[in-house]
């Protein structure tokens, strides 16, 4: 596609041409249409409210729920699992070990 600086004077001329016949159709579809149709056909732009939107994504997850065979999640989190103190100082405890022995060892990395 052409850039408007590589474009020719009279390129442009006849660009301009058709801009205006396309201004005068839609003038003439919105007179035939009536100006509120003849609007909303040109624009195409629709405006969905956050309430809508937030109810038809959760019919989705209810449909992609069905498909799988499992309930919706909750969204408080409830499935999470937590570690216990003395699991979490366990690992803590091997990963020091294991970075103790590499930098033993002259390693930088595991």
């Amino acid at each position: 596609m052409n850039s408007i600086d590589s474009l020719s004077a009279q390129q442009l001329r006849r660009a301009a041409t058709i801009k205006e016949q396309i201004d005068a159709l839609q003038n003439e579809l919105g007179k035939i249409l009536g100006e509120n149709g003849a609007t909303r056909a040109v624009s195409g732009k629709r405006t969905m409210s956050a309430s809508a939107r937030a109810r038809i994504a959760a019919a989705q997850r209810a449909r992609w729920a069905k498909v799988k065979g499992t309930k919706p999640a909750k969204a408080t989190g409830a499935g999470k699992r937590k570690m216990s103190a003395a699991a979490r100082a366990k690992i803590a405890a091997a990963a020091k070990a294991r970075w103790a022995k590499a930098k033993a060892a002259g390693r930088k990395s595991l």
